[in-house]
Parts: C-alpha cells; sequence; structure tokens
C-alpha cells in the first residue's frame, strides 16, 4: 500500500511562563492511500495535538515542534511555507471536529458555510455552487437538502450538524480527511449512521482517514490500523484485530478492560416511592406570525408515568430530542408541566418557587458537561458550599468548610484542594466535583443527566463505580439519563425507552435487556452493542 501520510519523530513543545510542557514525544506512524488508521487514546494523551500539527492549526507560539517531519504526499507539512499550507488545508487534507455546534459559524446558513469552501477552493459561485452544495448533502445523507440550504445549525440536531461538518470537509474531494472524535457527542443510533457513512464515503471516493478517538468500540468498527497513545507517547500500533486479540502493551490492556460492568445492588421492592408522576406532559407552544399566535404545540414530554423508590435508579434512554432531560427537569420543577408530580406524598407541580425551596435540598442535579456546569470564577470549596449558604444560613464558616470537606471525601477528592478552580482539575474529577455539590446537601434523590458521556472510558468507569457506592451507602434514588446503554446497564434497576415524548417501551433493566419488545428499542441496543441489526431500524435524519 502506498503512503499517503508519514509522520516520523514528532514532538510537540508548549512553552507559557518560562516552563515547558512536552504534550508530543517522538511518535511515528502513517496512514495509507485509502486506509483508516485510528489514534485512540484518553484525554491529554496527546492525540489530537498531533492531529492539530499535521495541518499546523496549532498556535506557534507557545507550541513548537522540537523534532520531527510530516510528510504528505512527499512534502514536508512542518517547513512548507504558507501558500503550499493554504493549497492543502480544506482542500487535499481536511478536518472534522467533535463538536459541530462550536465548529459552525452560528450566523451562517449551511449554505454559505459550504459555499464558502467552494468558492475558496474550487472558485464555485451562484447556481453551480448550489447544484454542488445539494449533491454534498444529498451524499452524506441528508433528507431533502433543499429544504436545509437555509438553516442554520441551530436548526439542526446534532446528527445532521455532524453531516454538514463531513459535507464541508468533503467538498473539494481531499486525499485525506482528520476525523477528531466525531461521534463522541452524539446518541449510539446517530453515531451508528455517521460511522457508517465514514465507512460508505472512503470505499466510494478513496479517500484516507485518520480517526482520533477514546472509544476503543468505535475503532473496532471502522479503523484498519491502530496507534495506543499515552502521556504523549505511541506505546502500541499494528492491525486492529492484532491489538483487540493480542494487546501487548499494560495500557492497551487497561483501556481494553475499561467498560462499566456488574449491577446495581438490588433493592427492596416495598421501598418508599420518593418522587412519582402520573401522565406528566410538557409541551411548548410553536407560535408563528405578526400576532405570535399558537399554530400547535412539540410535545416533548406527552403522558409519561413514572415512579422512584428509596435507593433505585431508573435509567432514562432514547435519542436527543426524545425528551429525556425534559423528564427529569419537569420531576425537578425546573420547568413547568401538566400532571401530578408528588414527593413523598406532597404535590408539588403546583408549588411557587419559594414554596418549592424547602424541598431543593432532597432533590438535586449532576449536570452533563461538568466544565460548562462549574463556575471558572469560583473555588470548589464555593461551588461545593453554594446550596449549602442557601439551605444553610446559619451555618459558621468553618462549619460549612467542614461539610464541603466530606462531600469531597465521599467523592475520592483530597479536602486540600477546595481552594483550587475548576480548571486546575481534570474531566474526570470536575465531575467528582458536581457529584459533591449534589451531596454537600445530603439529598435523597438527584437527576443525573448525562454524567459520563463526557468523560474517558476508564474514568466512566470510575463515576460509575463511584455513584453505585454512594447509593448504597446513603440510599439515594436516581434518575439517570443517558444514550450510552452500557452504562445504564450497569446503573439501573428499570428503564423506560423514550422517542418523540413518549415512553415506548419500559420494565426491569435486566429483562429489557435481555428480550426488547420494540424494533426501535432493538434498534438502540444493536447500535450500542455492536450487534449486525444496528442500522435496520435506525431512525435518519
Amino acid at each position: 500500500m502506498d503512503t499517503l501520510l508519514s509522520v516520523d519523530d514528532l514532538s510537540v513543545d508548549f512553552t507559557q511562563g518560562g516552563e515547558t510542557s512536552h504534550a508530543v514525544k517522538h511518535i511515528s506512524f502513517t496512514v495509507g492511500r485509502g486506509e483508516t488508521v485510528a489514534i485512540v487514546g484518553e484525554s491529554g494523551s496527546g492525540k489530537s495535538v498531533s492531529a492539530l500539527s499535521i495541518l499546523r492549526l496549532l498556535s506557534y507560539p507557545p507550541a513548537s515542534h522540537p523534532s520531527g517531519r510530516i510528510l504528505f504526499n512527499g512534502t514536508d507539512l512542518l517547513t512548507a511555507d504558507d501558500e503550499t499550507l493554504r493549497h492543502i488545508r480544506g482542500n487535499d487534507i481536511t478536518m472534522v471536529f467533535q463538536e459541530p455546534m462550536t465548529s459552525l459559524n452560528p450566523l451562517h446558513t449551511v449554505e454559505q458555510q459550504i459555499g464558502e469552501i467552494l468558492a475558496l477552493h474550487k472558485g464555485l459561485k451562484g447556481e453551480a455552487a448550489r447544484v454542488r452544495i445539494v449533491e454534498l448533502l444529498t451524499l452524506v445523507g441528508i433528507r431533502d437538502p433543499e429544504t436545509r440550504l437555509e438553516s442554520y445549525p441551530h436548526q439542526l440536531s446534532g446528527g445532521q450538524r455532524q453531516r454538514v461538518m463531513i459535507a464541508m470537509a468533503l467538498a473539494n474531494e481531499p486525499q485525506l480527511l482528520i476525523a477528531d472524535e466525531p461521534t463522541t457527542a452524539l446518541d449510539v443510533t446517530v453515531q451508528a449512521q455517521i460511522l457508517a457513512l465514514l465507512a460508505d464515503l472512503k470505499a466510494k471516493t478513496g479517500m484516507s482517514v485518520l480517526f482520533i478517538t477514546h472509544d476503543l468500540n468505535i475503532v473496532r468498527k471502522i479503523a484498519d490500523r491502530v496507534c495506543v497513545m499515552t502521556k504523549g507517547e505511541i506505546v502500541e500500533q499494528g492491525p486492529v484485530k492484532d491489538i483487540f486479540e493480542h494487546p501487548q502493551h499494560p495500557y492497551t490492556q487497561k483501556l481494553l478492560a475499561a467498560e462499566p460492568r456488574g449491577f446495581p445492588r438490588p433493592i427492596d421492592p416495598h421501598a418508599p416511592i420518593l418522587i412519582e408522576a402520573d401522565q406528566l406532559k410538557v409541551w411548548f407552544p410553536i407560535v408563528r406570525g405578526f400576532l405570535r399566535k399558537t399554530v400547535g404545540h412539540v410535545k416533548a414530554v406527552n403522558g409519561v408515568s413514572v415512579a422512584v423508590r428509596e435507593g433505585q435508579t431508573i435509567g432514562v434512554v432514547g435519542e436527543s430530542g426524545s425528551g429525556k432531560t425534559t423528564l427529569g427537569l419537569a420531576l425537578l420543577r425546573m420547568i413547568s408541566s401538566e400532571g401530578p408530580v408528588i414527593y413523598l406524598g406532597n404535590r408539588i407541580d403546583a408549588l411557587s418557587a419559594r414554596a418549592m425551596r424547602p424541598f431543593r435540598r432532597n432533590l438535586q442535579i449532576v449536570f452533563q458537561d461538568p466544565y460548562g456546569s462549574l463556575s471558572p470564577r469560583m473555588s470548589i470549596a464555593e461551588i461545593v458550599a453554594e446550596g449549602l449558604t442557601v439551605q444553610e444560613k446559619g451555618l459558621s464558616l468553618e462549619a460549612m468548610r467542614e461539610k464541603v470537606a466530606r462531600a469531597l471525601l465521599d467523592v475520592g477528592l483530597d479536602p486540600k484542594t477546595m481552594d483550587r478552580y475548576p480548571h486546575e482539575f481534570s474531566g474526570g474529577q470536575r465531575q467528582r466535583i458536581a457529584i459533591a455539590r449534589a451531596l454537600a446537601l445530603e439529598p435523597r434523590f438527584i437527576m443525573l443527566d448525562e454524567p459520563t458521556s463526557a468523560l474517558d472510558m476508564s474514568v466512566q468507569v470510575q463515576i460509575v463505580e463511584l455513584l453505585r457506592n454512594l447509593q448504597e451507602q446513603r440510599n439515594l434514588a436516581y434518575l439517570f439519563i443517558s444514550h450510552d446503554l452500557r452504562v445504564v446497564r450497569a446503573m439501573s434497576h428499570y428503564i423506560l425507552v423514550m422517542r418523540n415524548g413518549e415512553v415506548v417501551e419500559e420494565g426491569p433493566a435486566e429483562t429489557l435487556f435481555a428480550h426488547p419488545q420494540t424494533d426501535y428499542t432493538r434498534a438502540l441496543f444493536a447500535a450500542a452493542f455492536n450487534i449486525e441489526a444496528a442500522n435496520h431500524h435506525v431512525v435518519r435524519d
């Protein structure tokens, strides 16, 4: 196989304030024509920095390359002049990033964003560009592409936005596509679609793919060869089959073993019901016209009933837009809804914000993105104590810090770190801080909204273990919302499967995973567990 890209002895340093960190240390790998090579490793391993170095997209300074060559079709990209790089970027090598919402311009339509690339590299404008844009959107599986040309990024689903990013990347028929965690934020069914799409496009166009990920399940599905990175070094590389069946390096073995396992502790079937809802509805009005008339409703949650017992975890699964998070927010009375919501015999759905305040300490939430949910201007002590300042106003500073220290200890963090700030912690540590903030008030019910989806596999295992231990120690009840069915299986006693605001199937976790009854549930499980039927009932964008 001809070599398209050759990375030889590449190092990347970052120098700030007189201190130098070695992000990448003397790595070497190749990508052949028509080949998919995956670089896999946890956050901070250097995989994305290596990928960005190929197109020289790092900030120089503070970044520098003390050693290495990056040969693309014989041209060394590290020493190439600006004109050569401009021609190669977006033309011969393109890149798809992890989060399309931050990569796409929120002020430009789909047509403008793809059209810009065609105008810059191909000189295509007007009707010719429009025809090519529709062609590209069709290629990446956007339904009725003509109707999407005037759409802005916020008007598209996560899967559609990622497809638009891929269409932009393919606009100039590149020889190499670099995909940096392109499916991490997507539902399992949409993830399956995007992976199938990339494989199909690769077969049709003959392009090569460099795929960056922390998910070994994806590597197994898409790659020909894999490079395993940790602490800036490639510790093992080879054909996917060899690496998966005969991993040599301890780190590779650790990654392959990092999957949430086991089951939650059995619950008492007669345990008291903490919180329940009957035929809960959350409808958002669709307002149109000059007079702002309501012409319909988005039925985000439509007639859902749920009861959570003490010490029980109810898993809620489904694709984006299925109503999972809306259901949780309605139970916690963070949004308005119709239908009774009862906490320990008290109907709370009609209570004012002031009347709800005494219940708040018992009803807590942990969000998906720990970095986004923790204020960067507050110390960890201030973040964890925030609820205490409202619920326990008479606490002295010393008593408050003591409670913060206890909460941090409960989640496995050193209380001595409480005066640091969120940016000084890893993703997994930040999620532990978010859990500590919820625990500080000693709640009885916690809504966990995708608490592991932004984390590496090994960190996911740790957080699942932590949550199960806390549940056992404190008899906590959880509403566990996730699209990661492996985590849901390890956490949940009972599962609701949601689609378009309604529960399409529910039952004990063990029964549901063993014998799913609906096509939709089977499609979700197939996509998550790499079953052959993965694409049979997948809902297309």
